[in-house]
């Protein structure tokens, strides 16, 4: 067996090694192929979940974790004769771990196509179109100038000096897949820098895969005849036309077939992998690299669900967990900085500086151009200099090809660690997404003129919440002379795609296949908003994207379109029968995000059923709505929203004041700022309604929390819906001891005892938070990522002693 990694020796073994008997018949382990190979899928899998634990919230990416293990498993930390590394990475083994690290990385390249959206080319603006094609023709520029300008006045090595011109143009390249992976581990792909940076890196990675294969391929053709590269083009045409016109309509086959709601079964899964070996396979047979045919395959193969994301969801953990970091450990074994001469470290340092310069600056210029601001810019600049998985397998098909020797291979590969590995915490610390959603103009519906447009934006993760969200919206009494602009989003995890998605769907606008999931939705919305014609204009979005950014696609669509409130439904809902279903868990970080950065008013909305009876309020003769007002600047909120739904013909509407008795005796009416707003707005709500129809205003006097609980506890079923505020003052006598038993924070006291598993609340409920302007105090319930498990206390009732009631008429 030839080992082409040692020094080009040659290995002789027994064949029929495979297995051992076991230890207890005198066999080691580690003299057969399946325990090392088991060993070393461990030990690479292991190192580089270890790494990537302690690396991430240092803020670096996978790949510099990934890289990292391969380079402390290689020689640069070990020499040839180490037991332990012998031991694990046998020479004999070489040829199949590099089996099965090319399988990984053909499969991971794949699913990298899979997730790639080519229609993005067709919608990318001009400014991305501009700073992608600069990107890559004004890095490449520079670097082969200087590459000249080197050979002409510096003496080197006849190697390095062979392969100069390769490694200019190699590192100039910008791969799509290495900076929507960035952006990914940083959390940006919903943020307008990461939405420009991705259509960027597409057009800039297509100008650079095609460089690669155009460069790869002719100068393969000195080997043997020159008419070698032509067929090498034709045979990757002909790869190409099967492709798009033989595999990909096999596969929108498959979609149709599974597009009424069927699973893909387990022969439609097989089919595609066999599609996959076979464009391997041809790829390697025309001379071309086996990632090729299964990264094009990928590309045409149809994004999302149903093929798509099934495709994801049953690879990519494996791949990307299992496979890929062996394929690192691979790599790794050619890196041997130790080897590495000065003055040709010297040389490519020097070639890689001015690619980076160059790759910032063909960013950053454009984009200050385009007035985007100086930090932004720098930011964009940054991740597209970062380099990745694509760019060590072009660096090692170039080794293969003797277009690079391994000096050089060694040397660019810790360039791009050191690169990358400065990039990524750099990003992070200096561009901060929830920056722009800061607004310094008060969007609430307290401060909104009362006969002008109100603007609301309402979030659904389910289809089932359409019912509840509409009749909210009837709630909100939208009439001509004070209309409602309500924005719907739909929102849709991201599986089976790299960049995410927000669909804006416009009447007699086809859906694409994928979002058959929002139809119901859309139809409902689109009846209601026909039905109430001038005074509702409802606009209906769907936004695909990740849990752990998809607040930044409502944040920053509320500021765009100026709403004054968001409204969330609450992570858990209840069913008819009253047993709870839980909505997916990162649903609930979700809103705590959207509480935390949106720029306006937020509602969460826990839906008991008393929302989803009907699909219209016309059909109730009367809707009852509670009101607990207490204090501060949420409740001034809520009681805002309240007072519009008051004007409604078919609401009544009954306030409940719980009056501090203490704060009462020691002020004697002498109030700070945030009691004398909330009587004044108490006032108005008292002179625009009490004395009408159905209008109720009371106050409650209580000194504990005990008498809080009571009070509360006692409007629990009086009504359809009840609306709270979120945040109160923590120091108060009227919540003490609550605080320990707060299950759910996002609702703050007040909510989180309502919507308790031990609370007979079987009415929806409001939570509302007003917006914080930048610099202002925020009285604050803390927010947890982690739920609480204990349950609420038992609260004894204790009689009133103080009641003040104002009757309607």
């Amino acid at each position: 067996m030839r080992d082409s990694i040692i020094n080009d020796t040659w290995l002789c073994h027994p064949n029929n090694n495979v297995r051992s008997r076991g230890i207890f018949l005198g066999d080691s382990p580690f003299n057969f192929a399946t325990p090392v190979l088991f060993v070393q899928l461990s030990v690479s899998a292991l190192l580089t979940a270890i790494l990537q634990l302690l690396l991430t919230p240092l803020g670096q990416s996978a790949f510099f974790s990934q890289m990292l293990t391969g380079i402390l498993t290689g020689p640069t930390f070990w020499s040839g004769d180490h037991p332990v590394i012998n031991m694990i990475y046998p020479r004999k083994s070489h040829y199949v771990n590099k089996t099965f690290a090319l399988f990984g990385c053909m499969l991971f390249l794949f699913l990298v196509g899979v997730k790639t959206d080519l229609s993005m080319v067709k919608r990318t603006g001009k400014k991305a179109v501009i700073i992608g094609v600069l990107s890559f023709v004004v890095p490449i520029t520079l670097n082969t100038i200087v590459a000249a300008i080197i050979t002409e006045t510096i003496e080197m090595g006849p190697e390095v000096r062979k392969s100069i011109f390769f490694i200019a143009s190699f590192q100039a390249l910008t791969s799509f897949h290495v900076v929507v992976c960035l952006l990914a581990d940083l959390n940006l792909l919903n943020s307008e820098l990461g939405r420009l940076a991705t259509s960027s890196s597409l057009v800039s990675g297509t100008c650079s895969w095609c460089w690669a294969i155009v460069t790869m391929t002719f100068m393969q053709g000195p080997v043997g005849r020159q008419e070698t590269v032509i067929w090498m083009f034709l045979s990757l045409s002909l790869l190409l036309i099967v492709i798009a016109y033989v595999l990909r309509p096999v596969m929108l086959w498959i979609v149709r077939r599974t597009s009424d709601g069927k699973s893909l079964t387990e022969g439609h899964i097989l089919a595609v992998f066999m599609m996959i070996l076979g464009c391997s396979f041809f790829s390697e047979v025309i001379g071309h690299h086996l990632i090729i045919g299964p990264m094009f395959l990928g590309m045409a193969t149809p994004e999302g669900p149903p093929l798509g994301s099934a495709l994801v969801s049953k690879l990519d953990s494996y791949v990307s967990s299992i496979l890929l970091p062996t394929y690192f450990t691979v790599s790794g074994s050619n890196v041997n900085i130790r080897t590495a001469h000065s003055e040709t470290v010297a040389i490519i340092s020097v070639m890689a500086v001015c690619n980076f310069i160059g790759k910032l600056l063909s960013t950053v210029l454009p984009s200050l151009y385009c007035n985007m601001p100086p930090l932004d810019a720098f930011s964009l600049g940054l991740i597209m200099c970062a380099q990745g998985i694509t760019d060590i397998l072009v660096l090692q098909h170039a080794m293969r090809l003797a277009l690079i020797d391994v000096e050089s291979y060694t040397i660019m590969s810790i360039t791009m660690v050191l690169t990358t590995g400065i990039i990524t915490p750099l990003v992070k610390f200096l561009y901060k997404p929830s920056k722009q959603y800061l607004s310094h103009k008060k969007r609430t519906i307290e401060h909104a003129h009362p006969e002008t447009e109100l603007r609301m934006l309402a979030c659904i993760y389910s289809q089932y919440q359409t019912p509840s969200i509409i009749n909210l919206l009837e709630l909100s009494n939208p009439t001509a002379k004070s209309p409602i602009c309500f924005y719907v989003v739909h929102l849709l995890e991201l599986i089976g795609r790299s960049a995410p998605l927000l669909i804006t769907h416009r009447p007699g606008r086809r859906h694409p296949a994928q979002l058959e999931g929002s139809e119901h939705m859309i139809n409902a919305f689109r009846l209601y908003e026909q039905g109430n014609e001038g005074s509702v204009v409802v606009n209906l979005f769907t936004a695909v994207s990740p849990y752990v950014t998809m607040h930044d696609e409502i944040c920053s669509l509320a500021l765009e379109k100026r709403v004054s409130m968001v409204i969330i439904p609450f992570h858990k809902q209840w069913s008819t029968s009253t047993e709870i279903e839980e909505l997916p868990k990162p649903i609930r970080s979700v809103n705590q995000q959207i509480l935390q950065n949106a720029p306006c008013s937020v509602g969460i909305l826990v839906d008991r059923g008393t929302l989803t009876g009907t699909s219209s309020m016309s059909s109730k003769t009367i809707y009852s709505i509670g009101m607990i007002f207490m204090e501060g600047p949420d409740d001034r909120e809520a009681l805002a929203y309240v007072m519009r739904m008051g004007e409604h013909p078919n609401i009544s509407i009954t306030v409940t004041r719980l009056v501090d008795s203490n704060k009462k005796k020691k002020e004697a009416g002498d109030g700070g700022g945030d009691t004398e707003q909330d009587d004044r707005i108490v006032n108005d709500f008292r002179i625009a309604h009490v004395g009408k129809k159905h209008h109720v205003y009371k106050e409650e006097f209580v000194s504990n929390s005990v008498e809080t609980v009571e009070v509360i506890r006692s409007m629990e079923n009086s009504y359809d819906l009840l609306l709270v505020g979120r945040r109160h003052d923590t120091e108060s006598p009227l919540f003490m001891g609550l605080t320990e038993w707060n299950e759910f924070p996002e609702l703050g006291f007040v909510g989180d005892m309502l919507a308790s598993a031990d609370s007979g609340c079987e009415v929806s409920v409001l939570v509302v938070q007003q917006q914080t302007l930048p610099g202002a105090g925020r009285r604050n319930v803390g927010i947890s990522n982690n739920s609480m498990d204990q349950d609420s206390c038992t609260v004894v009732d204790i009689p009133r002693k103080y009641s003040r009631v104002w009757p309607s008429s």
